[in-house]
């Protein structure tokens, strides 16, 4: 499966963007940023890769199961942030796995842990590596005499399915195109779609606690998680299959979000649903970005629980296709496998109208809406555009968060005034900053900020981090979360480590010693 795939950027290489679709958008960014058109950098080869070698080996009743392949490791040393393809495609691989590792059961996890413990060889989960805050990069200390990467990808099997429950024990490595093409005979879905879907796991779905397609009611894979499995190096952590229980904190709890700093997830039981077969949706312009966040929280507020609920501000409209950059785009969309849901669809027609919507488009309902349409062609391939826009030396980067209705306009005022004051800063005042709600809860939004601007040669990475570390600040001082979906990992941490209550910090600490003492499990993740 993986030789498909790119060793230093997203997805497959035979999906990226082609020749002419990289001209396209260099003269596109050209004319956005009254910029001379981007020239398009080379992208690297993996036999001009400098790969140090392995510092360990196996013992010999493990090597069946681990490899020093280039191409492996060469894929397993990154996640897929913009820090990360920047480095990737720049051919610097400083710090690549020693092993890559394939368990086949949670037995051979056990062993590898057993190994990795003893020696002192530090031991990264790894699901799809789709992560963008740095929660798989195998960079370890001289405490540790190596690395490897445990690598999920065999475990990808749905191995028992409850049809009178409706729920599913799946093992942690399936993909998540893989998942639902096992679930489809059974007429079941779990329905989670987030942005990696084609290049994540379910494991690293729990591990980071993933945000799915749903943008009210079942938001987070916590919702759909019925009991966890997980191989920790102090022995199996296995909590009981319930619908609901009351009986002290959660022992899934612990596992949700633990981005493998814990122990490695192997499977889970999951709630399921049936496949949709009722949808309605339309799109709405809104004279401005505050007019429409509003009739978003009518809607989050109202108790309809849209699929879809995603503002997006005029240039993020734009950018998407869904819009002309004249107005704010709300995607509204509802889905059922029981019932029809026009009748959803209609009554969040009023509430939009009762803040001055118009329809942005005339398409049947339930049918197509070209706004919709656009966006989810652009949310898919973005991660590609990204891709080809670091080629182009430019600066792209994502913030997203949630925050309390009462808190959003000055958040979104303080975030904006402050990365355009960052990117001034380093130097790269043409750039834009545009802001889409991913998803709405009835007391605050999930805002996500997207950042584009023109880089500096050989400072991509400078610029980053000083544009990084500004909206971090201005998250936190603002009340909001330093991630709502797309985990901590290294990235985040000395936000996370303020935004966590001082106590707790030290409750999971005590758990880190207690399931993993010898330090092995994700160095620098979680805990430091």
């Amino acid at each position: 499966m993986t030789r498909g795939r790119s060793f230093w950027g997203w997805g497959d290489t035979d999906a990226a963007l082609d020749a002419s679709e990289q001209r396209h958008l260099a003269e596109r960014i050209g004319e956005l940023f009254e910029i001379p058109t981007p020239a398009i950098g080379p992208e690297p080869r993996l036999d001009d890769i400098a790969l140090r070698d392995p510092r360990v080996a196996p013992p010999d009743t493990l090597a069946a199961l681990t490899t020093t392949d280039r191409f492996e490791r060469a894929l397993h040393a990154y996640g897929r942030s913009f820090r990360d393809v920047v480095r990737g495609r720049a051919g610097d691989f400083s710090h690549p796995p020693d092993l890559v590792a394939l368990p086949r059961n949670a037995d051979d996890v056990a062993r590898l842990l057993d190994w990795c413990s003893d020696a002192r060889v530090a031991a990264i989960p790894f699901g799809g590596g789709s992560s963008v805050v740095g929660g798989v990069e195998p960079l370890v200390d001289d405490r540790y005499r190596g690395a490897v990467s445990l690598d999920m990808r065999l475990l990808d099997r749905v191995l028992d399915i409850d049809h009178e429950s409706r729920a599913a024990r799946i093992q942690a490595g399936v993909y998540g195109p893989a998942l639902e093409d096992q679930l489809r005979p059974h007429g079941l879905t779990l329905r989670h779609y987030p942005q990696s879907f084609e290049f994540s796991t379910l494991g690293g779905w729990i591990a980071t606690r993933s945000g799915g397609h749903y943008a009210t009611l079942h938001t987070h894979i916590d919702d759909f998680v019925e009991s966890i499995t997980t191989v920790t190096p102090r022995g199996l952590l296995e909590s009981r299959r319930l619908p609901g229980s009351g009986a002290g904190p959660s022992p899934d709890r612990l596992m949700l979000g633990s981005e493998g700093a814990l122990g490695v997830i192997t499977e889970a039981w999951m709630r399921l649903s049936e496949r949709p077969v009722f949808r309605a949706r339309a799109s709405f312009r809104f004279p401005d970005f505050t007019t429409g966040a509003a009739a978003a929280q009518g809607i989050a507020q109202s108790g309809l629980h849209p699929s879809n609920c995603r503002l997006l501000d005029p240039v993020e409209a734009m950018v998407a296709g869904a819009g002309d950059g004249s107005s704010a785009v709300l995607l509204v969309g509802f889905e059922s496998a029981d019932h029809p849901v026009d009748v959803l669809l209609t009554r969040a027609e009023e509430l939009c109208s009762d803040h001055g919507s118009t329809r942005a488009d005339s398409t049947d309902r339930g049918e197509r809406d070209e706004s919709s349409d656009a966006w989810r062609r652009t949310f898919l391939r973005a991660p590609y555009l990204r891709d080809a826009l670091v080629g182009m030396g430019m600066l792209n980067e994502t913030f997203e968060t949630s925050v309390t209705w009462d808190r959003f306009d000055d958040l979104h005022h303080d975030v904006t005034t402050t990365v355009r004051a960052a990117l001034d800063e380093v130097g790269a005042s043409r750039g834009v900053v545009t802001c889409r709600f991913t998803h709405v809860y009835p007391d605050g939004p999930a805002p996500y900020f997207t950042v584009i601007a023109p880089g500096r040669p050989g400072a991509q990475l400078e610029q980053w981090a000083t544009v990084k570390a500004a909206a971090s600040e201005a998250l936190l001082r603002n009340g909001a979360t330093i991630t709502h979906h797309h985990a901590v990992g290294r990235d985040h941490m000395p936000w996370y480590e303020e935004q966590r209550p001082p106590l707790f910090g030290e409750v999971l600490r005590s758990a880190k010693e207690a399931l993993d003492p010898d330090g092995v499990l994700n160095p620098g993740v979680l805990v430091r």
